[in-house]
């Protein structure tokens, strides 16, 4: 990764030195195991995505999710085995993150069949490549297609659903939708997808499978054209299982905050309760306008959500007890989500951080924080002066 951070902006140059590029791949050496040889070429790949998608801007986003969030739905989903499906799958950046998870806890490449489906043909083939290069098996459906209007997956039910849909697209709706038997809580509005992807992922889950969706704010509180009563309709059929508020410019795409929606088709751990994490303070900047989720938030995140359910993070692992921590964590019911409207929003169930009481009287805080304050300005007024002096002996007076 460092030879290519050094040479990736030659790379790039305008006078298209696309052969050194292919000069510099080719020169890597793969050994000779086939598994480490993919592997390599595989992280190759991922890395020139993730800098193309950085170079594209808005639309880089098309096709690649920033990996720090992909984890994140990995490793709270845990899907050891079964069936993952992204029905807007981008470069499969779901599905590769799925394999590795599954291989560092104990599994093996092949423990989860792989199905998904892309619009966009140039991503599609991405998509493919991006499997093909690490010896993953997968069906991205017969060709690119629109997944509302052209579902090649209609019979599939899986284990997991994975994906970070496009954000509020409004030219999505066809009259062939009217009346879907996807639309279970309620028809989306035509003018907006973001409560056509949640219902789409609940119909796809089977009974006992679970969803982790990345969406934009706005999915937790509006209340437009019928989608509040959607999620209404959501909240008391008891599907949504964790709402977690990521911190901003996570994404190389937008800057409109997202969140993540984690549903359960049947809840086994906590029915009747919601968790909501803000995470919003989590994450490090990477960049003047990027911030990534470092890998201890990640787990902070995933082990919250693995104490809430009352499951080991790791299988075999121990059963930590869960509790609720001020201004990141806590569990509520469908009473109280009611009471609020069934806004999801986190920041409005988990209260504000508690801060420590140093039991230091008012008066006597105020008393030393006021002689501070009378020091300072002592030697604000000592600077001053010998700035005038020095200035003065310079012939510079003011």
């Amino acid at each position: 990764k460092n030879i290519l951070d050094k040479r990736y902006a030659r790379a790039q140059l305008p006078d298209g030195k696309l052969g050194e590029l292919v000069d510099l791949i080719s020169t890597i050496g793969f050994g000779g195991d086939a598994n480490q040889a993919r592997d390599l070429l595989g992280q190759v790949y991922e890395y020139f995505l993730g800098q193309f998608a950085s170079a594209e801007g808005k639309k880089g986003g098309q096709f690649y999710t920033p990996a720090s969030i992909v984890k994140t739905l990995v490793a709270v989903l845990n899907p050891h085995h079964g069936k993952v499906y992204d029905p807007c799958c981008g470069s499969g950046g779901m599905f590769v993150q799925s394999e590795k998870f599954i291989e560092a806890h104990g599994g093996k490449l092949g423990d989860v069949s792989i199905y998904g489906q892309e619009s966009n043909p140039t991503t599609w083939r991405l998509a493919a490549m991006n499997l093909a290069i690490r010896g993953i098996d997968f069906n991205l459906g017969r060709e690119p297609a629109d997944t509302f209007i052209r579902n090649q997956h209609a019979d599939l039910r899986a284990d997991f659903v994975l994906a970070n849909p496009p954000f509020n697209i409004s030219d999505w709706w066809h009259g062939s939708l009217d009346g879907n038997p996807r639309w279970v809580y309620g028809t989306p509005p035509q003018g907006n997808a973001n409560y056509a992807w949640l219902q789409h992922m609940l119909f796809h889950l089977k009974s006992s499978g679970r969803a982790g969706i990345v969406l934009a704010n706005g999915s937790m509180s509006s209340s437009q054209n019928g989608e509040g009563d959607i999620r209404k309709a959501m909240v008391e059929a008891d599907v949504v299982e964790v709402m977690v508020a990521l911190p901003g410019q996570l994404f190389f795409n937008t800057p409109i905050p997202a969140c993540l929606w984690f549903l359960a088709k049947q809840k086994v751990a906590r029915p009747g309760e919601v968790l909501f994490i803000d995470a919003r303070k989590l994450g490090t900047n990477v960049s003047r306008v990027q911030i990534e989720l470092l890998d201890s938030d990640i787990e902070r995140i995933a082990q919250t959500v693995a104490n809430w359910r009352g499951v080991p993070l790791d299988v075999g692992g121990d059963i930590s007890e869960y509790a609720d921590v001020a201004g990141f964590c806590r569990s509520v019911t469908l009473s109280e989500i009611a009471e609020h409207g069934h806004v999801l929003t986190p920041g409005r169930y988990v209260g504000t951080e508690a801060v420590e009481d140093d039991d230091e009287a008012f008066a006597d805080k105020m008393q030393n924080l006021t002689g501070l304050l009378g020091e300072q300005i002592a030697k604000g007024t000592e600077l001053d002066q010998l700035i005038r002096q020095k200035l003065g002996g310079l012939g510079y007076e003011y």
